[in-house]
């Protein structure tokens, strides 16, 4: 089974990638999203990702059928801290964590086939407040599906980024905060 993933700039956009992944027959529990937590009031505040804090979590998606975008909770990701997620991906990136030189995010994702140039621009992406959607499908409708909502294109991104001094994604780089423009933007409706 082909794995594949994109970063999106606002969690609206992601949302509407999951939503067409499931209407195109992709199930929810092959399809995973790790977004900055303030996407969401709800998480905004909270610094740790305790069981009190995570709300439904990564694995409530699975077997649902109410969807992957009602399993979404709380969780702490080497190098991303508290993470809004959901799906088998965020549990991998968890588990990798234990051990990885250059964090789980990363491991994960270059584990599932993401170049790791690209593995280091999507998990930087989703620290300043990007969303990652990563679904795993042999459907030849996925890929037009991902590129259809303006993904970022990590080879462009990675070079914005290099110009503000940026070599590569830091798992232990201090927690980054959005400024409330970053947050409207991370939160905007896509339409």
């Amino acid at each position: 089974m082909q794995t594949q993933s994109k970063v999106y700039d606002s969690y609206a956009q992601a949302e509407h990638v999951v939503r067409d992944l499931e209407a195109a027959g992709v199930p929810s529990g092959d399809i995973s999203m790790v977004a900055n937590k303030y996407i969401s009031d709800k998480y905004a505040n909270v610094d740790e990702a305790t069981p009190a804090a995570t709300g439904a979590g990564v694995g409530a998606a699975v077997g649902g059928g109410a969807g992957l975008l009602a399993g979404l909770g709380l969780l702490a990701i080497p190098g991303l801290g508290p993470v809004v997620a959901a799906g088998w991906f965020a549990s991998t990136a968890l588990g990798i964590a234990a051990g990885s030189a250059t964090g789980g995010i990363i491991g994960a994702l270059v584990g599932a086939g993401t170049p790791e140039a690209h593995a280091h621009v999507y998990s930087e992406a989703v620290r300043r407040g990007g969303t990652l959607v990563t679904v795993r499908s042999d459907l030849p409708a996925v890929a037009g599906i991902l590129q259809q909502h303006n993904p970022v294109d990590p080879i462009a991104r990675g070079k914005e980024y290099q110009t503000g001094g940026w070599k590569e994604f830091d798992p232990k780089a201090p927690a980054y905060k959005p400024d409330a423009t970053e947050i409207e933007r991370m939160r905007r409706p896509y339409i």
